[in-house]
């Protein structure tokens, strides 16, 4: 079961063709019905007129004899009774056979002679009595459907007509006929047997037939489907196979152009990226040499700033510096054009979490103090050791705790470990100026500032969060963030324990509550 909806769900052409099968059999149900209830009424009423003028003739056949026999002797009339009876009844065949009764009218008792009589299995209860009531108030023939027990209780429709017959010297009498109706039940059924069956068949071929139409159609979107596949997976030379001038042949070409316009962007924008990759990483290291040589001149021109006028003395000042700044920029480039080329690489080791993290509170614990804000451990004092590249761990959170610091406005700044055994997760909380939900989504693109004024003032190079990103899925792990105007932002970072395993639990709630 749960396959066959996961297949309605994820396939076209089972959709397309249950639909049509689905709405065919209403149309085929209602159609059918319609034409079964048409048919059904004509047998019926063709049925009817043909007992209605057999019962008419039998009755004025009946009524005529005993006219011309009025002077008649009772056992004649009696013997043209039944003669009438007798050739009324063995008109037919077996299965619409014909009973007669003829009953005396119950108001016509001052007769003493008495004419009853009955075909085999008939009573006087075989005649309903509504239809007798409506015999004796009519002055024409009247009739009603009503079911009929043989012997062997076998049961048939019939259709009784009574009329009153006068007989000479007797008085006035009804006479009832039963008429079998087993050959228009069997037809009936054989009608509805027969739409049934073509039903069915209608069905089947409406289904052949759309399966075949829709076939046509899904074929070229699961082509067009499994080339866009190939597409994701790097292969951009895959092309749809057009033979002919329709709308999907139309649908075809535009795709093909499309993936060839496509073919060309992409490789036009991975020349460009190859070579905006390598620009980066031949600046950033042709840089070095003209800084090294920058860094010793102005450590020489800073140790000897006692000597010079204020003013020098403080250039020599903000040199160290921006040499500094300049020094991290070049090392965070250095550093994207490695994940770029896909050459960064893990040097895993075995260390305590909470050792590291305490020993980043220590070394930026004057930066906090300059802004005004400190920075407060909440977690384990217990060894919580994972493997993992040190380095990289310790980047992300000078990186966390550096952004908070610029960000936290003067407020306590928290730092949170959680563990468990397969997992650990740090979270870096401030309560500053915070950002906007919409902007969460940018918050790790490279050289992107919420308020640029503002970082330009505190000195971000907007390379820290994306670096920790990358370093954060380098390790299989993930940093994740939240953040609200004037309710300060959460950084959380979870790292799986053992190198090259994933993690399976995110231990620190990102949204907390406000």
């Amino acid at each position: 079961m749960l396959k066959q909806s996961i297949r309605l769900r994820h396939s076209l052409a089972v959709r397309v063709i249950l639909s049509t099968v689905l709405l065919s059999l209403t149309v085929v149900w209602l159609t059918g019905s319609a034409l079964n209830n048409q048919l059904s009424k004509g047998v019926k009423q063709v049925n009817l007129d043909s007992a209605i003028i057999e019962a008419r003739s039998t009755f004025f056949n009946l009524q005529y004899r005993l006219a011309i026999a009025q002077s008649e002797k009772e056992t004649v009339i009696r013997q043209l009774i039944g003669d009438v009876i007798t050739s009324a009844t063995t008109i037919g065949s077996t299965e619409n056979t014909r009973l007669i009764a003829f009953l005396k009218t119950p108001s016509q008792t001052s007769y003493k002679l008495n004419y009853e009589t009955h075909s085999n299995f008939l009573t006087q209860s075989s005649v309903p009595e509504s239809l007798k009531i409506r015999v004796r108030k009519s002055s024409d023939l009247q009739w009603s459907y009503s079911k009929f027990s043989y012997p062997g209780n076998q049961s048939s429709n019939i259709i009784i007509l009574g009329d009153k017959v006068k007989v000479p010297n007797a008085g006035q009498y009804e006479m009832y006929l039963f008429i079998s109706l087993a050959n228009e039940d069997a037809t009936l059924a054989l009608i509805r047997s027969s739409l049934l069956l073509t039903g069915f068949a209608l069905l089947l071929l409406i289904a052949l037939i759309t399966w075949l139409v829709v076939r046509q159609v899904v074929r070229p979107v699961r082509e067009a489907a499994r080339i866009a596949t190939e597409f994701t997976s790097g292969d951009f030379h895959q092309r749809m196979d057009v033979h002919s001038q329709d709308e999907i042949a139309t649908l075809g070409n535009a795709f093909n152009e499309m993936a060839e316009s496509l073919q060309k962007q992409i490789t036009r924008l991975e020349n460009l990226s190859r070579v905006q990759q390598r620009f980066v990483s031949d600046v950033s290291h042709e840089l070095r040499t003209p800084l090294t040589t920058l860094r010793m001149a102005s450590e020489i021109i800073f140790g000897a700033r006692e000597n010079f006028d204020p003013n020098i003395s403080r250039s020599a000042e903000l040199l160290v510096a921006q040499l500094d700044r300049f020094e991290r920029l070049l090392e965070d480039l250095l550093e994207v054009s490695r994940f770029d080329a896909e050459v960064a690489v893990l040097e895993g080791v075995d260390f305590d979490i909470v050792v590291l993290a305490n020993k980043c509170i220590e070394d930026l614990a004057l930066v906090a103090k300059e802004h005004s804000t400190s920075i407060i451990y909440l977690g384990p004092n217990e060894q919580v050791m994972l493997n993992a590249d040190i380095r990289r761990v310790e980047r992300i959170l000078r990186n966390l705790l550096t952004n908070a610091i610029d960000h936290a406005d003067g407020k306590p700044i928290e730092l949170s470990v959680v563990y468990s055994e397969h997992d650990v997760a740090v979270g870096v909380r401030d309560y500053g100026i915070g950002i906007e939900p919409h902007l969460l989504s940018r918050v790790f693109d490279r050289f992107w500032r919420a308020d640029p004024s503002r970082a330009r003032v505190r000195g971000g190079t907007g390379l820290g969060l994306s670096i920790a990103l990358e370093d954060a899925r380098l390790h299989n792990g993930e940093l994740e963030a939240w953040g609200r105007p004037l309710y300060g932002a959460h950084f959380v970072l979870t790292l799986p324990r053992a190198e090259g395993s994933g993690i399976e639990n995110r231990l620190i709630t990102l949204k907390p509550t406000i």
